[in-house]
């Protein structure tokens, strides 16, 4: 990663974190999925409202964390909203390469937008979990259709 890039990955993790988008409680959540990671004491509590078609019709979340965990979920929110279930598992595959991955940034990273910048966290292989937290959440709660889950970075799941 340039200077550069460096420069806009810290400045954009900070705004997210400092500013996160979609925080908050979300009425008439179809699935709630709460995670942590016992490591650093990351907490997200991920609500979802599915469409008729299986949609997020909305994503929105509460918890705090270090600066990775709330700007990797708010991100994360922001990129999901909307997307079919199909749409979100692709790219949560796509964003798990990008951040795990050993070799350069994978091409269909393209499609992630602001969210290729979470690449520097494979640098720091703790940060990960950071940064993964939220998606395990989006993840869970892909494979509900109602009700409350828990999940957490202590037991290591492969992303499909």
């Amino acid at each position: 990663m340039n200077v550069e890039l460096e420069e806009l990955y810290q400045e954009v993790i900070l705004d997210h974190s400092r500013r996160p988008r979609n925080f908050g409680e979300l009425p008439n959540a179809t699935v709630v999925v709460h995670g942590d990671n016992p490591a650093c004491g990351d907490e997200i509590h991920l609500a979802v409202r599915f469409g008729d078609d299986g949609s997020l019709d909305d994503i929105k979340f509460t918890g705090h964390g270090c600066a990775i965990s709330q700007a990797s979920a708010s991100m994360m929110t922001m990129k999901l909203k909307g997307k079919s279930r199909d749409e979100t598992m692709s790219i949560l595959r796509t964003f798990h390469d990008l951040v795990t991955g050993d070799d350069d940034m994978p091409p269909e990273a393209r499609k992630l937008g602001d969210l290729q910048l979470m690449e520097g966290v494979r640098k720091f292989p703790q940060r990960v979990k950071c940064a993964m937290l939220p998606w395990r959440a989006v993840e869970q709660a892909l494979q509900q259709t109602s009700g409350e889950a828990t999940i957490s970075t202590e037991v290591e799941d492969q992303v499909m």
